[in-house]
């Protein structure tokens, strides 16, 4: 009678031990559940999307088209941000415009810089330039195509006219 006595006191100990979970888990039973129900769906959201991803790189055959591309470019010490090259060419993009009064020097010298930053941009968004190969009207051309292909791709340059904003299309 003994065992049994101490069984039931075990027992009742036990079960005033476990009431407030036990209550706890009565009363939030629908935000465990709502929790267990969201983790699966995003679980399988992600899942989902992973093998979105796989197919489309399957489909449009990714590896091949990005074998030939050094990451490692894009990781070098030297390599000027984009935001930073993009205030250079607006800096300098400005002061050509105004850019009167001064010497024939001073505006060679401050189109060389406004060349090499153009030359920078197109090198970090993989557009093809040749700003260094042409002279006269042709490099004038050949700035306004770049300025062009830069804009379509997101940069915004000021106008070859003070008070015009450029447009391509």
């Amino acid at each position: 009678m003994g065992v049994g006595r101490a069984l039931m006191l075990a027992l009742a100990f036990l079960a005033v031990a476990t009431l407030p979970a036990a209550f706890a888990l009565l009363f939030c039973y629908d935000e465990i559940v709502d929790r267990a129900v969201c983790g699966w769906s995003e679980w399988r959201d992600r899942r989902r999307e992973k093998r979105t991803i796989a197919r489309l790189d399957r489909a449009i055959e990714a590896d091949a088209l990005t074998r030939d591309i050094d990451l490692s470019e894009f990781d070098r010490v030297d390599r000027r941000p984009l935001e930073q090259l993009a205030a250079d060419l607006r800096r300098l993009g400005g002061q050509r415009i105004v850019g009167g009064g001064r010497s024939m020097v001073w505006h060679s010298a401050l189109l060389q810089a406004y060349d090499d930053r153009l030359r920078l941009a197109c090198r970090a968004l993989g557009i093809a330039e040749h700003l260094a190969e042409l002279e006269g009207v042709d490099q004038e051309i050949e700035r306004v195509r770049v300025e062009g292909v830069l804009h379509a791709a997101g940069l915004a340059l000021p106008a070859a006219r003070a008070g015009l904003r450029q447009r391509h299309r």
